[in-house]
């Protein structure tokens, strides 16, 4: 039978409705599926509810699984034997620490590990626990933003690279709430995707810190017109959490954001990714 495929806003997201992913799907439904997430960037799957060890089942869907580099304390009650490849994003917190990673607050713009050589493609969040309000993610299309970018903007940044600087934990540029860990890359500002040979904005406001041999103050300038541009209501959208919702995003053409939300309210998420193929060209 046909997936059911609702679109969530005119240039990124689809819900995939009437599905239940504990049970095994067929190869047909799996090929629609990956194709849904090609043609709309994020897929949504309400009431879905799946244990860690299902949700690294359908991530494989999508490629191979990224490996988790999770802290020993890092092991909350009922946890404590989670498999590898399983992040836990949360402000829950056990004597004082945080369970997991990105606990509190509002976070800017970013791709999902732009900061690496090889970026994963995909990020999968599995919301266990949301809290009444905010904490929303919102979505913003990389395409859209390309082909709607003023020439007088794209043409200077056109086959140049920029440079990327991410503190591990940082939710705002420079808020010095990340850890002394840190990694750096370079990668295009504007990439060609692996699968679908569209070409999309490849620079954020959390990240990138300026474009390789251009000047400074000449790069700041670029790139502020292009966050400001990438990030126009028109190409996003704003997912509101429900617990049991499922939803996978293409970290190659789409960027994404956090709002804030009460910090005495529990918040936790399961987190898997999908590796690269490739460094980004």
């Amino acid at each position: 039978m046909a997936i059911t495929i609702n679109k969530l806003s005119p240039h990124i997201g689809a819900e995939i409705a009437d599905i239940d992913l504990n049970e095994e799907q067929s190869a047909e439904t799996v090929a629609e599926i990956v194709q849904a997430w090609h043609d709309n960037l994020i897929l949504l799957f309400r009431g879905q509810h799946l244990d860690a060890e299902r949700q690294l089942e359908v991530t494989s869907w999508f490629g191979t699984p990224g490996k988790v580099a999770r802290p020993k304390e890092f092991h909350p009650k009922g946890y404590e034997k989670l498999p590898e490849g399983i992040m836990l994003i949360s402000n829950i917190r056990e004597n004082g620490e945080p369970i997991g990673a990105l606990p509190d607050g509002e976070m800017m713009f970013h791709h999902d590990m732009m900061h690496a050589e090889v970026p994963h493609k995909a990020t999968m969040l599995n919301a266990v626990e949301i809290p009444s309000h905010g904490g929303n993610t919102l979505f913003a299309s990389g395409y859209a933003a390309y082909d709607t970018l003023a020439d007088e903007i794209r043409e200077p940044l056109e086959g140049r690279r920029a440079f990327h600087h991410y503190n591990y934990g940082s939710v705002q540029k420079g808020d010095g709430k990340g850890t002394p860990a840190f990694s750096e890359s370079n990668h295009p500002v504007f990439r060609t995707h692996d699968d679908t040979g569209k070409k999309a904005i490849y620079v954020n406001r959390l990240m990138t810190e300026g474009v390789l041999e251009m000047d400074q103050e000449e790069a700041d300038q670029l790139l502020s017109a292009v966050f400001d541009h990438a990030e126009k209501p028109e190409f996003v959208y704003e997912h509101a959490w429900q617990v049991g919702d499922l939803l996978l995003w293409d970290n190659r053409c789409s960027m994404h954001a956090r709002t804030d939300f009460p910090e005495t309210e529990r918040r936790l998420l399961l987190r898997t990714t999908v590796t690269g193929d490739a460094r980004p060209f």
